[in-house]
């Protein structure tokens, strides 16, 4: 950045007084810190990088403290930053406030194939780092494999490590399996069965693979006792919440069994609990039942779960998860997203594919399109149906996709205490009382907690949002929108 930017930056950071997913504050007044290696490694292990901004003292309530000595703090920084692994090129600019100098370090993002980045004297186990929020965590031993396994293009799904046998597959739905991959392939059929096997991803070294078990297994959980789906229907909006008789399910399934079963499994056990609505089309008097969300979207949702989930040794114990409450339905799916892939990118980019022969094997026996049109496909039924926009988080183990249903966003304005009417200045008497709440950076939470609405979401689409795009509210950390640590300021 430049150093008017910079002397930007930190008047806005002394004005939101907090550190965030990419800022970490170092005072540097008496010296330079001596461990900046866990914030070097988070930082360079995210996409978005991050900045280390010495010269403000966070313990004396964010007051500016200029740096000792210029020269020697960029030096010693850059010493850090070559003993991680890969080096981090820091990029440093400076500026002058107040009278004290203030020094800011870049630190950009390191490729996905060379991370994870780490502190070479404490070793890539030990040295790895991820930020959370605020926070420096080591990396847990699925994160630094899931790295690993990126790079050296490990694909779980061909993993042969079952004490399975051949004899253990529908040998009647694989003679169609094989029989359906030699139509107008004149080469491979002139292959023994072995070696199809192995062309297949079927079996390696006659012993078959994982994404054999689960498509042609008799029963797949006898050796994966958890690569299962678990489905729940609670009773209210948050885990734990009860009826007034205590009860706090009302429908808790397990679905076992191939890919194709846990899918049909799946499929019916929603279809079971989604509520259905008849309308009535006011020009032809037509009768229409529409479900609670889109049968295709659903489908869509969970198929991505069991072919893209993560199946490693780390996750292999975690089932996908189906939860249903009052105004959403959630589906978890162990592992975050694959290699270079972001939620941004979810639906724009073609992806990495973390189980290839799964994919291909889905393609024959789940009937999907393996074109990258899923994410596309909920977007599209979820917004033709009326319902809020498909929500996609990629938290630190699992994937999570959110839909949110009809009854939230019909009850809120019914049941909502503000006044709606617009008034001269382009603001209602409800945008003004939030801004004026403002003032200091809120959180999503706050916000929602002012206004007296419990569903975020809501408050985000229909009070946020606006407001950002009228330039009324602004971001305190604009480059990472979606940032739990995210505040929303008055302008």
């Amino acid at each position: 950045m430049l150093s008017e930017e910079l002397s930007e930056f930190v008047q806005q950071v002394r004005t939101m007084k907090t550190e965030t997913q990419t800022l970490e504050l170092k005072a540097a007044h008496e010296g330079c810190p001596k461990r900046l290696y866990d914030t070097l490694s988070s930082f360079a292990n995210q996409d978005a990088g991050g900045i280390l901004l010495f010269g403000i003292d966070e313990s004396k309530d964010f007051a500016l403290v200029g740096v000792y000595d210029l020269q020697d703090l960029q030096k010693k920084v850059t010493e850090q930053c070559n003993q991680m692994v890969p080096p981090i090129r820091a990029v440093f600019t400076v500026a002058e406030i107040e009278g004290k100098t203030v020094c800011s370090a870049e630190i950009p993002a390191t490729d996905t194939e060379d991370r994870p980045c780490y502190y070479s004297g404490a070793g890539r186990v030990k040295g790895s780092y991820v930020r959370v929020g605020d926070a420096d965590l080591p990396m847990t031993d699925y994160e630094i494999y899931s790295y690993e396994a990126y790079r050296r293009h490990v694909h779980d799904d061909e993993r042969t490590d079952a004490p399975a046998s051949m004899a253990m597959l529908d040998q009647e739905k694989l003679r169609t399996y094989v029989e359906r991959r030699k139509e107008k392939r004149p080469g491979f059929s002139k292959l023994s069965q072995e070696q199809m096997y192995e062309m297949l991803a079927i079996s390696h070294g006659g012993v078959p693979t994982l994404a054999a078990i689960l498509n042609f297994g008799l029963y797949p959980q006898g050796y994966f006792p958890q690569l299962a789906i678990t489905a729940v229907v609670l009773m209210g909006k948050e885990i734990g919440d009860a009826a007034n008789d205590g009860l706090r399910f009302q429908d808790n399934t397990r679905l076992e069994g191939t890919l194709s079963d846990m899918l049909a499994g799946a499929m019916a056990f929603c279809v079971r609990n989604m509520k259905v609505r008849t309308m009535i089309d006011p020009q032809t008097g037509e009768r229409k039942d529409r479900s609670e969300y889109p049968i295709e979207a659903l489908r869509e949702i969970v198929l991505n779960a069991l072919i893209h989930r993560d199946y490693s040794h780390f996750t292999e114990g975690t089932p996908i998860q189906i939860d249903f409450f009052s105004d959403r339905m959630e589906v978890h799916s162990p592992g975050g997203l694959y290699g270079h892939m972001t939620v941004e990118d979810l639906g724009k980019a073609r992806p990495d594919l973390r189980n290839p022969a799964l994919a291909t094997m889905s393609e024959f026996l789940l009937e999907t399109e393996n074109r990258y049109s899923g994410i596309p496909t909920i977007r599209r039924v979820m917004k033709e149906a009326g319902l809020p926009a498909p929500v996609f988080e990629n938290r630190r183990n699992e994937f999570v996709v959110t839909l949110y249903n009809e009854q939230e966003r019909d009850a809120e304005p019914l049941n909502h205490p503000w006044e709606h009417k617009e008034r001269k200045n382009g603001t209602n008497r409800t945008e003004e009382a939030l801004l004026a709440y403002c003032n200091v950076p809120r959180s999503r939470k706050e916000i929602a907690d002012f206004l007296g609405i419990r569903t975020i979401y809501y408050v985000t689409t229909h009070f946020i949002r606006p407001l950002l795009a009228k330039g009324n509210l602004r971001m305190t950390i604009p480059e990472r929108p979606g940032s739990g640590k995210q505040r929303f300021v008055a302008k």
